[in-house]
């Protein structure tokens, strides 16, 4: 090792905790998202539990409106979105040709933020405060008029701080993306998946400031009695359904793109032909996100807008199937004539597009205003949307990883178990889903904690539970694999589908601590099967070999972090039925102080010490490799 500078180099739980490398935080990323889908799983059986017959008594209505709002809270926000940002930080750079994010602190700073904020937010359980006013925190219901335990005050800060986090990965790919690409690699080179990260991020930088206001302005309505939605004190509630939407329907779209990507990305390596239609990919994936912030009244056809605003959303959300149409027919063009391998990973994109096309399709029925008034808040609706969100995102966020996991670990996961996986959960999904289309049009409504006999409801509950058990079944299935998997030595070589395209094809699995020892040239769109058809055994590099910068590892976005999590509980418990110190020092601000100080301290320390860095030299890399 050269000893031209000091490396800063830990081992065991400190080199995670202190890690900017983003192939270890996006593995941090899958392990919390991973944790938060179990818990988040686990709620939805309960509910299912609850309603598998008529008057049932498994858990009260508190309880289960409770169960609703964290399993709705839990999935989006602390499920789905760091699964998607384990992919993002695992593969981006690697399929641009880049050695880390633009940000390797902030990136840090993203995963701690998100997971101290979802802590925050499942330590209502522990706390007997829980949030129960329904994952959209609607008000009054959460107003304190309402809501009168601490439950929605976890809800509003934890979903503060863990947005802040989201906000900051969003920020850190624009600027990677932007700036990081490999020479020769075009916006117009670039992978699909890349492609669609890209607006995913340029979503989140515009949608995610709109929650932060809201959620403050609740907060200051609950922490602080201000009237923001206190309609005796001059506010508004409707005002907090169109914040809300306007940052949720992007939201959606932030979910779903990621997965579009991925599913462009395994068709087109699984059926050996290029993504058929590329510019048109790329067009339609611009379009959705620039269609995807003019809808988000669709979610208020009821609320009373008006025919013209109505009809105008309606037109707009329409709209909206067009481009994603486009990608449907040109994934179905991509295996038109190809050699098609059903891997299990090529099985959950090729069962991904059917399944999402029935939730595009059901999507259009509640764009029309006039319908909508008989879908609104009925089981129509939930149906909807676990169809784009479980069979769309899920779907395609297990055939990512079944695609990557190579590339992440090392190792191949079991093919025959990953089949087992897709085809019980999949079954599992349309039995739990599809007649739940019927309960909404017989009139089931949404957020019921349970129903009279004699009303038709009774065997498509039924059978919904016995699907969500299914789908449990096929969980469990993946978690299997992953343990089996990871009992086996890495093995995986570079490009172990054989028929890979990309630029993280090239590298050894798991990449190496500093991805490409020499930056790769590229030299068209799927820049390493242009290499192969041209009977290159790799890339052309387009450097020299030379030292390597490195960012230092940093104990800072942990502590940040932290503080920022103490802070959230003094603030909550500020007014408090205790007695003694720890009244006064909550009462005080003292806590809520001390976290704040515990950040602000941090990032003094971050802004006045210069870190460098350090450097992988040649002699390093022409050996066995820093591996990660």
């Amino acid at each position: 090792m050269a000893h031209a500078h000091p490396v800063k180099r830990y081992t065991g739980l400190m080199d995670w905790l202190t890690t900017v490398d983003h192939k270890k935080i996006g593995i941090l990323y899958l392990i919390a998202g991973g944790f938060f889908f179990l818990i988040g799983g686990l709620e939805a059986l309960l509910i299912r539990v609850q309603l598998w017959k008529p008057l049932n008594d498994f858990v009260g209505a508190d309880t289960y409106n409770e169960l609703l709002t964290m399993h709705g809270t839990t999935m989006i926000f602390l499920a789905a979105m760091p699964v998607i940002f384990a992919m993002m930080n695992a593969i981006v750079p690697l399929q641009i040709g880049a050695r880390d994010v633009a940000f390797p602190f902030l990136n840090a700073l993203g995963f701690w933020t998100f997971l101290f904020g979802g802590l925050l937010l499942n330590l209502s359980w522990i706390a007997q405060a829980v949030p129960d006013a329904g994952w959209t925190s609607y008000l009054p219901l959460a107003s304190p008029t309402y809501s009168t335990h601490k439950g929605v005050d976890y809800y509003v800060l934890g979903l503060q701080i863990a947005g802040i986090g989201t906000l900051i990965g969003g920020i850190n790919f624009l600027v990677t993306i932007i700036n990081m690409r490999a020479p020769g690699m075009s916006f117009m080179r670039m992978p699909m998946f890349t492609w669609t990260v890209f607006i995913t991020s340029a979503l989140i930088l515009f949608a995610f400031p709109a929650l932060t206001v809201g959620l403050v302005a609740l907060m200051f309505d609950r922490l602080f009695s201000a009237n923001f939605f206190e309609v005796s004190g001059g506010g508004n509630t409707v005002l907090w359904e169109h914040i809300f939407w306007i940052f949720g329907h992007p939201e959606v779209y932030i979910l779903i793109l990621p997965a579009f990507g991925i599913i462009s990305e395994v068709i087109s390596t699984f059926s050996r032909k290029r993504l058929f239609g590329y510019s048109s990919m790329v067009f339609a994936t611009v379009l959705i996100g620039f269609l995807g912030f003019m809808v988000w009244a669709h979610h208020m056809f009821t609320v009373g807008l008006g025919p013209v605003a109505n009809a105008l959303f309606s037109i707009a959300t329409m709209l909206i199937a067009v481009p994603t149409g486009i990608k449907i027919f040109n994934w179905i063009f991509t295996m038109w004539g190809g050699s098609i391998k059903f891997t299990a990973a090529n099985l959950f994109a090729v069962g991904f597009v059917p399944t999402f096309v029935m939730g595009g399709v059901t999507g259009v029925m509640l764009a029309a205003a006039p319908a909508d008034f008989q879908y609104h808040d009925s089981y129509f609706v939930v149906a909807h949307f676990h169809y784009v969100i479980v069979g769309g995102l899920v779907l395609g966020l297990f055939a990512g990883l079944h695609y990557w996991w190579p590339k992440m670990f090392g190792r191949m996961l079991n093919e025959g178990l990953a089949k087992l996986t897709f085809w019980t959960f999949f079954i599992g999904f349309h039995l739990t889903f599809f007649v739940q289309h019927f309960l909404g049009l017989l009139g089931m409504p949404r957020r019921v904690w349970t129903y009279l006999d004699g009303l038709g409801f009774n065997t498509m509950n039924l059978i919904s539970t016995i699907g969500a058990f299914l789908m449990g079944v096929g969980t469990i299935l993946f978690i299997i694999n992953i343990i089996v998997t990871a009992a086996k030595p890495k093995t995986a070589g570079d490009d172990p589908w054989e028929d890979g395209r990309t630029l993280e094809w090239s590298i050894p699995s798991p990449a190496p601590e500093y991805n490409f020892a020499q930056t790769p040239l590229v030299r068209g769109y799927d820049a390493l099967w242009k290499e192969k058809m041209d009977g290159n055994d790799a890339m052309t590099p387009a450097e020299p070999i030379g030292p390597i910068h490195m960012p230092s590892p940093s104990i800072l976005p942990f502590l940040m972090s932290l503080g920022l999590f103490i802070a959230g509980y003094g603030f909550m418990y500020a007014e408090n039925e205790w007695t003694g110190i720890m009244h006064d020092l909550f009462a005080s601000h003292a806590v809520a102080g001390a976290g704040l100080l515990i950040t602000l301290g941090c990032m003094v320390v971050r802004s006045l010490k210069d870190d460098h860095g350090f450097h992988i030299e040649p002699d390093e890399i022409t050996g066995k490799g820093v591996k990660a």
